[in-house]
């Protein structure tokens, strides 16, 4: 069988899919109607060139150190401009993702929980950072609505002598506990409600049902424990607001 008759049904999958995800938007005129299906077929692309470089690197410390980077870069440049793009933002965003990543990482890798070797890096790493990127979006997002929809609370807070981190203390909280709350579920709902992506993997890969199951629960504790240093860090990092936000 030749490969595109191999990828004929895939293929035709997606278009189905992608194109049922149009309809019901356009139907309910849902805003950027588009934007999901453009994202399933970018995602689409960028996962068939990558399997195509992982297939011959994915051994190589050397290329899995730079495919990390470059995830790394991608995740925060894309969280950032959901926050608006500016350059001392990306960097705090930045920053606040490479903590939670590398404190997770070590604490995994240092254990022996997973065994440090170019492949577990790369998965661990690719779904730590995917993750960690999503929190810090949420996290962000809601701390700056949150802040433009109670600025009287927080305005007033400031008028009463309290520094703009104490003014804004508890849309700060609110914003990390709201970013968390999509990984809590998914954590405490594992192998009843979902079957996660790293432990479908393992038994394709050929794992056993125990040890895909002690690597997904090791997945989802790093996500966790990235994800709150992420979202905390950052949070802290973006609140001394002085005047009311600009809504994003």
């Amino acid at each position: 069988m030749s490969v595109l008759a191999a990828l004929l049904p895939t293929l035709a999958a997606i278009a189905i899919l992608a194109a049922l995800t149009v309809g019901i938007l356009w139907g309910s005129r849902t805003p950027s109607y588009l934007s999901p299906a453009l994202a399933i077929l970018r995602g689409a692309a960028q996962l068939a060139v990558i399997s195509l470089v992982l297939g011959g690197v994915i051994s190589n410390p050397l290329w899995v150190g730079a495919a990390l980077l470059v995830m790394f870069s991608v995740a925060a440049v894309t969280a950032t401009r959901r926050l608006t793009w500016s350059w001392r933002r990306f960097g705090l965003v930045a920053g606040t993702m490479a903590a939670g990543i590398l404190v997770t990482v070590a604490v995994v890798f240092g254990t022996g929980a997973i065994e440090f070797s170019p492949r577990y890096a790369l998965a661990v790493g690719g779904i730590v950072i995917g993750n960690s990127m999503t929190i810090a979006t949420l996290a962000g997002r809601r701390f700056f609505e949150a802040v433009v929809e109670q600025w009287d609370q927080v305005e007033g807070w400031l008028a009463l002598g309290a520094t703009p981190r104490q003014a804004t203390l508890v849309q700060a909280r609110q914003a990390v506990h709201s970013a968390l709350i999509p990984s809590t579920d998914q954590t405490k709902t594992t192998g009843l409600v979902t079957l996660p992506g790293a432990f479908v993997g393992a038994i394709f890969g050929g794992a056993s049902p125990f040890e895909a199951g002690r690597f997904q629960v090791v997945v989802l504790a790093s996500i966790m424990a990235a994800g709150s240093i992420t979202a905390v860090a950052l949070i802290r990092s973006l609140g001394n607001v002085k005047v009311r936000p600009d809504p994003l």
